[in-house]
C-alpha cells in the first residue's frame, strides 16, 4: 500500500512540473490560475476595502504609471517567447496603500499595492521600477501557486485545490495567504529565498523592456541596506538574500538586463 502511495506521488509530482518563465526553472505546480486568481482577487479586494489609500495623488498616479508600463512590458516580453496564454486571467490593478511600511507586493493575477514606507527608499520612478519589476515577476513565475503548492503537499499531502478546499478550507486558506505573502510566514524559507532571487533577476528585465534603465537595482537595494544600519531587516527583506548577495547578484545580472533596454 505505501509503495502505491509513493509510485502515486512520484506521477503526481513528475506531471505537476512547470516551468518559470525567463529562468527555466522546474517548479511543482498542482495549482491553476483557474483555481488561485478567484482566491487572489477576492483577497486583494479585502486588503483594499480594509487599507486607506494614499492621498498623495502624485505618488499614487506614479505607482499605476510604472505599473502599466511593466505590463505592457510583461506583455511584450512573453509574447516573445510564445507565452502569452500564461497571461490569461490576469487583472492587473496598482495601488498606493497608506501605512509607514516598508513593502510591497504582487498577488497572483496582477494585484499590485505598494505602501507608502517604501516611497522614500524608492526615491523617484525609477526606483519604483526596480520594486515593481521584482513584484510582478513574482506574479509571472507563478511563485505564489508553487508556494500553495508546496504547503498542500507538506501539510495535507499532495492534493488537488477543489479536494483540499473540501476537506479542510481553514488550512487552505491559510496556506494561500503564506503563498501569497500576506500570513504570518511566508512558506518556505529556503524556497521563498530561491523565489526572491529569480524575481530579482526576471524584474531587472521586464523594468529594462519597460525602459528603465537596469543598473538603478544595485542602487535601490544599496539604500535599503543602509537604511537598515546593520539591523534587523525591513519586512519587505525579511526572506531575501543577505544585501551584499543580492546586491553582488544583481550586478552580474546587468548585463543581460541591458539587452534588452532601451532609453
Amino acid at each position: 500500500m505505501k509503495r502505491i502511495a509513493a509510485l502515486t506521488l512520484a506521477i503526481t509530482l513528475l506531471y505537476a512540473c512547470a516551468s518559470v518563465p525567463v529562468t527555466g526553472r522546474k517548479q511543482l505546480n498542482v495549482v491553476s490560475n483557474g483555481e488561485i486568481f478567484p482566491m487572489s482577487f477576492q483577497q486583494y479586494e479585502k486588503v483594499i476595502k480594509e487599507s486607506k489609500l494614499s492621498s498623495n495623488q502624485a505618488q499614487s498616479a506614479m505607482i499605476k504609471s510604472v505599473g502599466g508600463k511593466i505590463k505592457t512590458a510583461v506583455e511584450a516580453y512573453m509574447a516573445s517567447i510564445g507565452a502569452s496564454s500564461s497571461l490569461q486571467g490576469f487583472s492587473w490593478d496598482f495601488n498606493l496603500i497608506e501605512e509607514d511600511v516598508v513593502n510591497a507586493w504582487c498577488m497572483p493575477g496582477g494585484k499590485v499595492a505598494f505602501y507608502t514606507g517604501i516611497m522614500p527608499v524608492c526615491k523617484d520612478e525609477v526606483g519604483v521600477a526596480v520594486v515593481m519589476g521584482h513584484e510582478v515577476a513574482h506574479a509571472i513565475a507563478n511563485h505564489g501557486a508553487e508556494r500553495m503548492s508546496q504547503g498542500m503537499a507538506v501539510n495535507m499531502g499532495l492534493s488537488s485545490l477543489s479536494s483540499a478546499m473540501g476537506s479542510n478550507p481553514t488550512m487552505t486558506e491559510q496556506i494561500f495567504l503564506q503563498s501569497a505573502g500576506l500570513g504570518s510566514q511566508l512558506g518556505v524559507l529556503a524556497y521563498s529565498r530561491t523565489h526572491e532571487s529569480e524575481a530579482d533577476k526576471i524584474g531587472l528585465i521586464f523594468m529594462a523592456m519597460a525602459g528603465y534603465d537596469p543598473n538603478a537595482a544595485p542602487a535601490f537595494w544599496e539604500r535599503m541596506k543602509s537604511m537598515s544600519g546593520g539591523s534587523a531587516q525591513p519586512e519587505f527583506m525579511s526572506t531575501h538574500p543577505s544585501h551584499d548577495k543580492r546586491i553582488q547578484d544583481l550586478k552580474a545580472s546587468v548585463p543581460e538586463a541591458m539587452k534588452y533596454y532601451k532609453k
